[in-house]
């Protein structure tokens, strides 16, 4: 790939080792060939199928078919990660494999790390024994803060860089600049490690939670077969994330909590879980182009991390304000029905997992934001909106969903390669703006919306409803029961 319409934002010394080549290491190979120098002939792919080799014969790239395993793994990539010297740089899109453990030994070795999410090993998500708060993304995310109060400072790690969790920590950050100025607040821009400072300006805001609502509208030549599951992303990441708890931030302004939801005993003790998946856990959201719409409640990393990142405590640590936050996700028509099928199915997977490349697709976009609500203006949608025809003309082997992934691995790279002896670090505590710089050329259009919409809309309607009337912000009004 030319680098001359590009550009190049620096040079990778070492070693590049990918984990993983589905559909996010598959995109995500053209952008670093485009955005990096680096010695090819030291790049290694690793994955357990070689169903898309072709790719990487043709650019001479290494390929090795192996699974990374607890049993492998440091004798495996050790000596990849090391090869000629150099700092390395580990570039984990898998899925089945501990991202603690990838991302200590890359540190110990002085080998740049990134990740998507906090991955643990093989059986974990189904794991019959453990119970539900075990499962959790917070008990994951658990032992990443572990470890960076047990190992401050260091080479850098990017903790759960992709999309969402990601790319929409940035947007947060932007949205609640835009949303104070208009507001008319008197304020400064905190610093980008102020944690305090974002959180109280968040407060001063009267933000009381935030939705990652985000809608597929991306459509296939032909209709899904029964039996199958098609996405626009990694199958085996979703049916593993829909069948943990859901799980969402919980804010100090909420007066009710469902039944069956649980809070933990220990840790930051940002967030909650609800004793039901999160792919089978509805609420009611909304998304400039759909307008009002029903998103799952999926768990992810960032409904935890946005939640603690903008909490304000008293000087005896009691928490003085918190937002909600959760994801509230319309996959693609085809996801939707793929997972309605599974549940109904007594959350039995369906033997044949397909990801919908480019080529299959023929119209739609992926529509992903942040809506700030509950504030003076009600609610606010800030995000991308990146259609399918726009990411086929940027990018190749990738559809809208994966492009907006594999952008924001590429300006995490890039901000580790600026500061490379940061610590672990997660997205809610890099530079946004440095970070959107990067990954905005490949977001399609990125604007702000304002909405009038409330989760009170349109109700109670033919049924009665338990609801807060005096509160549309309610997560009591949002979850859909």
């Amino acid at each position: 790939m030319a680098n001359d319409k590009w550009p190049v934002y620096g040079e990778i010394s070492g070693p590049v080792v990918m984990i993983g080549f589905g559909s996010i290491g598959r995109g995500t190979l053209p952008l670093i060939e485009r955005h990096f120098k680096f010695d090819k002939s030291r790049m290694t792919v690793i994955d357990p199928r070689d169903t898309d080799r072709r790719l990487l014969d043709e650019r001479n790239i290494a390929f090795v078919q192996e699974a990374v395993t607890k049993e492998n793994y440091r004798e495996l990539l050790t000596p990849l990660l090391t090869k000629g010297g150099g700092q390395g740089f580990c570039v984990n899109l898998s899925v089945d494999t501990s991202s603690l453990e990838l991302m200590r030994l890359c540190r110990e070795l002085g080998v740049l790390y990134i990740d998507t999410v906090v991955e643990p090993w093989l059986g974990f998500y189904f794991d019959t024994t453990a119970d539900n708060a075990s499962r959790t993304n917070y008990a994951l995310r658990e032992t990443v803060r572990q470890e960076i109060l047990d190992r401050p400072g260091g080479t850098t790690a990017v903790s759960c860089c992709g999309a969402n969790p990601g790319m929409v920590s940035w947007f947060v950050k932007q949205a609640l600049i835009n949303l104070a100025k208009d507001l008319g607040l008197e304020f400064a821009e905190p610093a980008t490690n102020d944690r305090d400072g974002w959180a109280k300006l968040m407060q001063k805001a009267g933000v009381k939670g935030i939705h990652i609502a985000e809608r597929d509208t991306q459509l296939t030549r032909n209709p899904k077969p029964l039996n199958v599951f098609w996405n626009t992303w990694s199958v085996e990441g979703f049916i593993s994330e829909g069948l943990q708890p859901s799980e969402l931030g919980w804010g100090t302004h909420e007066k009710w909590m469902p039944q069956n939801a649980k809070q933990h005993e220990t840790g930051c003790q940002a967030a909650i879980y609800l004793e039901q998946p999160g792919g089978n856990t509805r609420v009611r959201t909304w998304c400039p182009t759909p307008g009002e719409q029903y998103g799952l409640l999926v768990t992810h990393n960032e409904a935890i991390s946005i939640s603690d990142f903008f909490t304000v405590r008293e000087a005896d640590g009691a928490v003085a304000y918190r937002p909600t936050c959760h994801y509230a996700y319309h996959p693609c028509n085809d996801a939707i029905l793929s997972m309605y099928e599974m549940f109904g199915a007594a959350g039995k997977a369906q033997p044949v997992q397909h990801v919908l490349d480019e080529d299959e697709l023929v119209e739609g976009k992926d529509e992903l934001g942040v809506l700030l609500y509950g504030h003076g203006k009600n609610a606010y949608w800030y995000g991308s909106q990146l259609t399918l025809e726009e990411a086929r003309k940027l990018a190749p082997y990738q559809n809208a969903t994966g492009l907006q992934v594999t952008s924001a691995v590429l300006a995490g790279m890039v901000w580790a390669l600026e500061n490379p002896e940061a610590g672990i670090v997660d997205t809610d505590a890099m530079d946004y703006h440095r970070c959107l710089e990067v990954q905005r050329q490949y977001l399609g259009t990125v604007t702000g919306v304002y909405t009038d919409w409330t989760p009170l809309e349109g109700r109670p309607g033919l049924f009665p409803e338990d609801i807060d009337t005096q509160d549309p912000w309610q997560f009591r009004n949002i979850l859909v029961r």
